[in-house]
């Protein structure tokens, strides 16, 4: 067994530690009834609003060994030389910071002795920022792409533009070859000409990298991926003879991510009705311009007008299951189960039809 911190000071290293602890406890003990009760303790580590108020509690019922509702001074000489103080403080990290799904169970109140604890909101969803694990996901995706265009250019100039290079091949969605069932996910990999890729790699990154360092990479990856299969399916079934390239799918799909994870964490956030109204701006004006293009002015940009509206649906309805909800309520509950009913249902629909359609 490892020595504690205590058992390597000398004697009078352990008598000056002891009556810096002892002053501490009794200044805070301000109401003097021999401990620290919670409001005290909290206090007493200057918590404020910096440390979420639940975390406190855990910190407080951990080191209130007898469950009398008071920190006595021993106990928080325990708690000091034992380290539980950084072990909670280390589960609330692994818990709120490094995206860990909490589970969805309503709000309720704790009461732990003679403290009652509440049932605040733990801190704000601005707060669960971070930069580890490393947001690579859309970085790698996006350098993928990249290497697939400049394959198919440097193997045969202007070969982009025409969607015929090397990779082009085998990657972009052919209405004739629908057996090639890849092809519903690789043609995101393919895209035709500089300005196409460029504009899909600048949102995928400065979208899609903030919602990694809340959601983590793979939670991410699952929406960009769903808005992608979704926009093939959809366009083979609405428009069976139209050629898909590029992640424009993946791209709507991350925007209404945010959109999702807006609705499900709209208490924790800051000003969420502005972030919601740019996000539904963004959307409206792209998803309207192209209707209005395609159906009104009958331009053919030889754009799959379908794979970016239905990438879109799909990234708010898995962007609602899939990522975090940090304090779930009971009809953000029933909006889970909705969203991924719906979703399944839609699919399986597509799937079906793509299936046994001729």
């Amino acid at each position: 067994m490892e020595n504690t911190y205590s058992e390597t000071l000398s004697p009078e290293e352990k008598n000056e530690k002891h009556e810096y602890y002892e002053s501490i406890h009794k200044k805070f003990d301000k109401n003097k009834s021999g401990g620290l009760d919670l409001d005290e303790f909290r206090e007493l580590i200057g918590s404020d609003d910096e440390i979420p108020r639940q975390t406190v509690c855990e910190v407080f019922t951990a080191g209130d060994a007898n469950n009398d509702g008071i920190i006595s001074y021993e106990e928080m000489q325990e708690m000091v030389d034992d380290n539980r103080i950084k072990h909670h403080f280390q589960r609330y990290i692994n818990t709120y910071i490094q995206f860990v799904l909490p589970p969805r169970h309503r709000r309720r109140r704790r009461q732990v002795g003679a403290g009652d604890f509440g049932d605040e909101v733990d801190g704000r969803y601005e707060e669960s920022y971070s930069c580890w694990p490393p947001p690579l996901a859309m970085v790698l995706m996006s350098a993928f792409e990249v290497a697939c265009f400049i394959t198919d250019e440097f193997a045969e100039k202007d070969s982009t533009l025409r969607g015929n290079g090397i990779t082009a091949q085998k990657f972009i969605y052919d209405p004739s070859r629908r057996h090639e069932a890849w092809r519903f996910l690789t043609y995101m990999f393919v895209h035709i000409g500089y300005m196409h890729l460029t504009m899909n790699l600048f949102v995928q990154i400065i979208l899609g990298v903030p919602l990694e360092m809340v959601h983590t990479w793979w939670r991410v990856l699952l929406v960009y991926f769903s808005g992608v299969l979704a926009g093939s399916l959809a366009t083979s079934v609405s428009d069976p003879s139209i050629y898909l390239a590029g992640a424009s799918g993946g791209v709507y799909a991350i925007i209404t991510a945010h959109i999702a994870t807006i609705i499900m964490n709209w208490s924790e956030m800051t000003f969420p009705l502005v972030q919601l109204m740019f996000f539904l701006l963004i959307t409206s004006i792209d998803v309207g311009t192209a209707i209005y293009n395609r159906y009104w002015l009958n331009l053919d940009e030889n754009i799959g007008y379908m794979a970016h509206i239905t990438g879109a649906l799909a990234g708010l309805l898995v962007g609602i299951w899939v990522l975090k909800n940090f304090i779930p309520s009971k009809k953000e509950t029933y909006l889970w189960w909705a969203a991924l009913v719906v979703y399944i249902v839609c699919m399986g629909v597509m799937i079906v039809l793509n299936i046994f359609r001729t």
